[in-house]
């Protein structure tokens, strides 16, 4: 069952300068985000574990998943931390949580989707997130194994990485990852907020994306060029294959 004691999410703060919390996905933690550390970017980066993720618990007691829920919770670590502005980058699924803060939080100012979508799922995918949600619960292990390298462009050049996001991911409870998959089943299409705030939401894209076609996403945004960069030899993790070419993407975006 998920826990039931109201907490506070595992957030670490480093950096000096305008506020940028910073979002993992879906089955990683605030350790993606230590290539940041030694950028030298000029912000105070709050990186933050969101529910089920890294250290931090989930204690969502109510009967369908939400990342509205995970959109609040870090709206409360913002809160403690007496954050009145604030950037937000999301990789993936925290690219949907970021989008969602966008919505709902007068706070949050600019966004950076990482990898991330402004739609929502498809038919398709909304069935497959239910197979996931099951094969987490009845074989975590062999999901998780048979998903991350599936990420990566070229992950036999990234084996360490990829290792290590293994045995990371395994540390998760089923549930979580259940959770976290059903959740983001029942997101809703956010384009509207790109018309809505022009020139606050910008996208950074693998050319090599395998969850995020880049063809798609280019017509997509067609009269947003300027609001969109991709990297070239680059899958769904951008932080790990072109982490240079992403810094600065993100520097010249949030400045």
């Amino acid at each position: 069952m998920h826990k039931m004691q109201q907490e506070l999410l595992n957030y670490r703060v480093f950096g000096n300068g305008h506020p940028v919390v910073f979002l993992h996905g879906f089955m990683e933690s605030i350790s993606m985000w230590e290539f940041i550390e030694s950028c030298n970017l000029p912000f105070q980066c709050i990186v933050i574990d969101l529910p089920g993720h890294g250290n931090s618990d989930l204690w969502d007691t109510n009967e369908v998943p939400s990342l509205n829920f995970m959109a609040k919770e870090v709206q409360n670590v913002l809160q403690v931390l007496d954050i009145e502005k604030y950037h937000v980058v999301g990789h993936s699924m925290g690219g949907y949580v970021a989008m969602i803060l966008k919505e709902t939080d007068d706070s949050c100012q600019k966004v950076v989707l990482l990898n991330s979508t402004f739609k929502e799922d498809s038919e398709l995918k909304k069935r497959d997130r239910i197979r996931v949600a099951d094969l987490a619960l009845k074989a975590k292990n062999l999901f998780i194994q048979e998903a991350i390298p599936g990420l990566f462009y070229r992950f036999h050049k990234e084996e360490a990485v990829v290792q290590t996001l293994i045995e990371e991911a395994k540390q998760m409870e089923g549930q979580a990852i259940a959770y976290a998959a059903l959740a983001m089943r029942e997101r809703k299409d956010t384009f509207y907020l790109f018309k809505n705030f022009p020139k606050q939401i910008f996208v950074i894209q693998g050319k090599h994306d395998p969850l995020i076609p880049c063809e798609q996403m280019q017509v997509d945004l067609t009269e947003l060029t300027n609001q969109l960069g991709i990297l070239d030899n680059t899958g769904h993790m951008s932080q790990f294959e072109n982490p240079q070419a992403a810094v600065e993407a993100l520097r010249n975006f949030l400045a």
